[in-house]
């Protein structure tokens, strides 16, 4: 049986659809080998998934956020949806599925080689149906890998509303044609062109597909879009103490809408999410040192503002 949590939708500025989870990560000096034992030297619990993460991202940055997705009627669903509603994000559009057990991972971090390794229990089937009339009233609509099924396959998208779709994970038959919002890796756009492709060429090629405005994140290289008019733009990635990049990619792309809703110029968008990203991972979860929209600007290239 489905359910819905009891608050009702209110006015949004962007919903956030696909994966909501609870992560366990540690902190280690090197990943530990078959039976094994190593100390981390740091723990920590916090909610994670692509859509959830960016919402939350959007809401510390003065967007009225909303995340539409599943969990289970578990201890570790109403552990995701009370850190959702505690940063201000709408859940009235999740489904609670009865029965079922929320999507949860175990992270490990190695502090050395700045890498780390995911054990995931995924997520419930996304169910949708409690938040499709959110979805259909706000202005902005960004779907993870996920979600983007789900949304598609629901007909519940109108004219004029932007679709920002987080490409970072495979989304199998996915094509960003009549995509508002694009935003994949250089290395997803690579698996799909050709890895040969200079940046300028990948994106050219994703607004040859037909989206709107292709947005590529390169690492520690930055970020580079392109418009379907011709307008290009590229931001150098923000220098911040790294802690752990887990989460970083759905920060940047939380960020990356707020930018969008704030109505900041495309070369500001990218700076704008480059530098909530690298904020982010200050801390070892991809959630505590999200920062505020007053570190945000704080730390915005003087010529980015």
């Amino acid at each position: 049986m489905a359910t819905s949590p009891t608050s009702s939708p209110s006015l949004v500025d962007a919903v956030f659809v696909g994966v909501a989870t609870l992560d366990a990560i540690a902190l280690v000096d090197r990943f530990p080998a078959p039976d094994d034992r190593v100390v981390a030297s740091e723990v920590a619990y916090a909610g994670g998934g692509p859509a959830a993460t960016a919402a939350v991202a959007a809401s510390r940055l003065g967007v009225r956020a909303a995340f539409v997705g599943t969990v289970g009627d578990d201890a570790n669903g109403r552990a995701i949806l009370t850190g959702l509603v505690d940063e201000g994000v709408d859940v009235s559009g999740v489904t609670v599925l009865a029965g079922l057990p929320s999507a949860a991972s175990v992270v490990i971090v190695d502090r050395v080689r700045d890498s780390r390794a995911i054990c995931n229990q995924p997520a419930p089937r996304i169910d949708i149906s409690a938040g499709l009339a959110l979805i259909a009233s706000s202005p902005v609509v960004h779907v993870d890998h996920a979600g983007w099924a789900s949304v598609a396959a629901a007909g519940v998208l109108r004219e004029g509303q932007l679709l920002s779709v987080d490409a970072g994970n495979p989304i199998p038959g996915f094509t960003p044609r009549g995509v508002g919002l694009y935003a994949p890796t250089v290395e997803a756009l690579r698996l799909t062109y050709g890895a040969d492709h200079a940046v300028a060429d990948l994106l050219a090629l994703a607004v040859a597909e037909g989206c709107d405005v292709v947005v590529a994140t390169d690492g520690a290289k930055g970020s580079s879009a392109l418009t379907a008019t011709g307008e290009t733009a590229s931001a150098p990635a923000h220098t911040s103490p790294i802690l752990s990049t887990l989460g970083a990619g759905d920060v940047f792309h939380g960020a990356l809408v707020a930018a969008v809703v704030k109505g900041l110029p495309l070369d500001q968008q990218l700076a704008f999410a480059n530098v909530t990203a690298a904020l982010s991972c200050r801390g070892l979860d991809g959630r505590s040192r999200i920062p505020s929209l007053a570190e945000v600007e704080a730390a915005m290239p003087a010529n980015a503002h």
